[in-house]
């Protein structure tokens, strides 16, 4: 296991990030995709722990908080040193019947986190996360909210999860102005077959120098190698087969499965590996978070860590998966093809 600073703070996170949604047994946001007791999930917690990862990051919308309670629950019967984990959490989905039950208005942020802590049992979470986009609440709000939550010590930063570029960089923007606490990390959808964030998201959080988190690292189980992708969709038996998301473009994703399979043969790892290897060789990526319901599956995943690329197999996968230009961006490499000033001339 390799650790990376996330993004420019200081704080030092595992390369892989165990994500708690399979935690829990109500129904709740994702129903279909939970199912562990505490039992189950304190042990998914020590085989993640053992494996080396330091990295956990749940929201309180998983089985309306019981993922907090369990990975809460895990670290105190596992006696975990708290300087030894870091824990990450979201808020602004639908928490109540109310209309001030979901968002990232004052009133909720500020009632969240004191709601994730006690679920958690902690006095703070390292990173605490706005899990989307609010289109009712300003921005300035939302800032502010979160500003008086690092500065009250409940969390150590704060993230964004699915913004644009565009919402970011103003948010961004705002905060160096107001003096808020600033994004430290964008938690965003990425794999070798769905690249669209390279669009916009990859440049900004390069020039800004946000870590990026990724979910869904095999696009819902499609890059596992349990499906095959067909004129009729993808086949196979797989929570996809009920829960189809996220979306991917199939035309796309095929033959980069199929170009995957050979080099997980001749490495004797699985389809997944190659596929989580993929992202690891991201400069952009700072840590892949990967769920898991049975403790075959974490170990093939923490296993992606020992998988090593070659520079002609990236090639391939980038080829076949590349995304169609796009306006401007294809006006923009055209324009800065020829620079107007001649590289400088190093000595020697």
């Amino acid at each position: 296991m390799r650790y990376n600073t996330l993004g420019r703070t200081g704080l030092v996170v595992s390369e892989l990030c165990l994500g708690a949604m399979t935690f829990g047994t109500d129904e709740g946001y994702f129903g279909s995709l939970n199912g562990l007791d505490q039992a189950a999930s304190t042990a998914m917690v020590r085989q993640a722990l053992d494996g080396g990862i330091n990295f956990i990051d749940t929201a309180n919308v998983y089985t309306t908080g019981q993922s907090e309670q369990f990975v809460g629950g895990a670290l105190r019967e596992l006696g975990i040193r708290r300087s030894d984990v870091v824990v990450a959490t979201k808020a602004m989905g639908q928490m109540g019947p109310g209309p001030n039950d979901a968002g990232v208005g004052r009133k909720h942020l500020l009632g969240q986190i004191d709601a994730s802590l006690e679920r958690l049992g902690l006095d703070h979470v390292d990173l605490y996360q706005v899990h989307g986009w609010d289109p009712v609440t300003p921005v300035e709000e939302a800032l502010e909210a979160l500003n008086d939550i690092v500065r009250s010590g409940r969390a150590r930063y704060v993230g964004v999860s699915n913004w644009a570029a565009w919402q970011i960089a103003k948010a961004l923007g705002i905060a160096q102005r107001r003096g808020f606490a600033p994004f430290v990390s964008l938690q965003a959808y990425y794999t070798v077959a769905g690249r669209d964030l390279e669009r916009e998201l990859v440049p900004m959080l390069e020039s800004e120098g946000l870590g990026l988190m990724v979910w869904s690292p095999l696009a819902g189980g499609l890059l596992s190698g349990k499906y095959r992708v067909t004129s009729e969709g993808a086949v196979g038996d797989g929570r996809r087969a009920n829960f189809d998301f996220p979306p991917v473009d199939l035309g796309r994703a095929g033959p980069v499965i199929e170009a995957m399979r050979p080099m997980a043969e001749r490495r004797g790892v699985s389809v997944a590996q190659i596929a989580l290897a993929w992202l690891l060789h991201q400069p952009v990526v700072s840590t892949v978070i990967v769920g898991a319901k049975r403790p075959d599956q974490l170990a093939d995943n923490l296993a992606a860590v020992e998988v090593t690329l070659e520079a002609a197999e990236l090639e391939e996968l980038d080829r076949l998966s590349a995304l169609p230009r796009e306006y401007p961006g294809w006006m923009i490499e055209w324009q800065g093809s020829s620079s107007r000033v001649s590289p400088r001339r190093r000595p020697g």
